[in-house]
C-alpha cells in the first residue's frame, strides 16, 4: 500500500507521496472494510471464548484506517466501531440500546479510539516527511556529487591546459631571450640609446616572462604531483629555510626568532615549498626595514591539527584586499617595488589544501603581517 500514494481529493488530508491515492469513496469503502475485518475476527474469538481481543481488533482497524485513509475515514470507523461494538458484544444483544450507566465507557472507547487515531495519522505524517526530506536530501546529494565531479573535471582540464600552454611557451621565449642578447652583444656599438634601452626592456620582459612560465609550471605541477605522506621534522625544515633565505637576504642583519616546532605527517618537499615560500615573502617584503624581525613559531597545537605562522615587521598590507593574496598572479605591491610573479602564496594555499589545512593572513600597512597556515593530521588525498 506505501507504493499507492493517497490523493490529495479529501480537504481534511494534505497531499502526500506515502497515502494512498483513492477516491473519497474507495478510503471511506476502505474504512468501512477496516470494520468489517475486525468485526468478522472479534465475532470469531467471541465464538470461541476470546471476549477481550474485541476492543483491541476495533482500536486497531481506526489506527488502520486512519493510517492509510486519513481522518475523514478514521473518523467514521470509530462510529461504525462503537456501533458494532454495542450491537454485538454489549448486552441486550444485537440493540443498538445503551445503559445510562455505559455511557461513560462508550466515551471513553470512542476517545481512546481517537486518540489512537490521530496518534497513528501523525506518526504517518511525521514519516512522509522524514521520507521526503530523506528524498530531497538524497537528490541534493546526487547534485553536489554531479557539479563536484564536473568541477573536478574543469579544474583538470584547466590545469593541463595551463602546463601545456606553459610549456609550449617556453621555446620560442627562450628564442626571443637569446635573440635579443645576441643582438645586444652583436649591435650595441651602432645602435643610439634609446634602442639599447628598448632591448634591455625586451630582455627584462623575456626574463620576467620566463620567470612567469616556470613558477605556473610549478604551481601546475603541485596540482598534479603525487603526494608521498611520512613523519616531518618541521623544526628541521624551517631551519633549512632560514639558512636558505639567509643566504638571498643580501648581507642584512635580519632577526630570527624560531619557536620549538613539532613533528607532523605529511608530504615533506611540499611542507618545505610553503615554508619556503612564506619566509622569502617574509624577507623580501622587511627588504625597507632598517632592523627586519622574522619569526616562525606554532601557535595553537592539537591531536589532529597545528597552526604554524610566519610573522614580520615588513611593509604589511590593507586587510580589506587580504581575499585577493592567494589568488594566482595576485599582487599587492607594484613589481617595480618589490619583484616576485604573484604565484608564491597561490602555491602555498594549494598544499596547505591538500594537507587538509587553511592559510590565511593578518597585516596592517606599515605595520607588518603574519601568516598563518594550518596541517590536519590526514593522509591526503594521492
Amino acid at each position: 500500500m506505501n507504493a499507492l500514494p493517497r490523493s490529495s481529493s479529501d480537504s481534511g488530508a494534505r497531499p502526500s507521496t506515502g497515502l494512498l491515492r483513492w477516491s473519497s469513496v474507495q478510503r471511506y469503502s476502505f474504512a468501512v472494510l477496516c470494520v468489517g475485518v475486525a468485526l468478522g475476527v472479534a465475532l470469531a474469538l467471541d465464538h470461541f471464548g476470546f471476549r477481550d481481543a474485541t476492543v483491541p481488533l476495533f482500536i486497531f482497524a481506526s489506527a488502520i484506517s486512519s493510517w492509510y485513509g486519513g481522518p475523514g475515514p478514521a473518523v467514521l470507523t470509530v462510529i461504525l466501531c462503537s456501533f458494532a461494538f454495542d450491537y454485538f458484544f454489549v448486552p441486550p444483544l444485537y440493540t443498538l440500546y445503551i445503559a445510562p450507566s455505559e455511557i461513560p465507557y462508550f466515551v471513553i472507547f470512542a476517545l481512546f479510539t481517537l486518540l489512537v487515531s490521530w496518534f497513528a495519522r501523525s506518526r504517518r505524517r511525521v514519516e512522509e516527511d522524514l521520507r521526503t526530506s530523506r528524498d530531497e536530501l538524497e537528490s541534493l546529494n546526487n547534485e553536489l556529487a554531479k557539479r563536484s565531479a564536473a568541477l573536478e573535471a574543469s579544474n583538470k582540464e584547466l590545469e593541463a591546459f595551463a602546463y601545456s600552454i606553459s610549456h609550449d611557451l617556453r621555446a620560442p621565449l627562450r628564442h626571443v631571450a637569446g635573440f635579443a642578447e645576441l643582438l645586444r652583444s652583436n649591435a650595441t656599438p651602432t645602435l643610439n640609446e634609446k634602442s639599447r634601452r628598448y632591448l634591455t626592456m625586451v630582455l627584462e620582459a623575456a626574463t620576467r616572462m620566463g620567470s612567469l612560465i616556470d613558477d605556473l609550471l610549478a604551481f601546475s605541477r603541485i596540482s598534479r604531483a603525487e603526494t608521498h605522506y611520512s613523519s616531518v621534522d618541521l623544526q628541521q625544515i624551517v631551519q633549512e629555510a632560514v639558512a636558505e633565505a639567509g643566504e638571498d637576504a643580501n648581507g642584512r642583519n635580519i632577526v630570527w626568532r624560531v619557536d620549538a616546532l613539532p613533528e607532523w605527517y605529511g608530504d615533506r618537499s611540499m611542507l618545505r615549498l610553503v615554508v619556503i615560500n612564506l619566509i622569502s615573502n617574509a624577507v623580501k617584503f622587511s627588504s625597507t626595514r632598517s632592523e627586519p624581525e622574522i619569526e616562525i613559531g606554532c601557535s595553537e597545537r592539537k591531536n589532529d591539527q597545528v597552526v604554524l605562522f610566519v610573522r614580520d615587521n615588513g611593509v604589511g598590507f590593507d586587510m580589506k584586499y587580504s581575499n585577493k593574496l592567494f589568488g594566482v598572479f595576485q599582487r599587492l605591491h607594484p613589481q617595480e617595488v618589490f619583484e616576485g610573479t604573484g604565484i608564491g602564496l597561490a602555491t602555498v594555499q594549494r598544499i596547505v589544501h591538500r594537507h587538509g589545512g587553511r592559510v590565511w593572513a593578518e597585516g596592517k600597512v606599515e605595520g607588518g603581517a603574519t601568516f598563518y597556515f594550518s596541517l590536519s593530521k590526514i593522509t591526503g588525498e594521492n
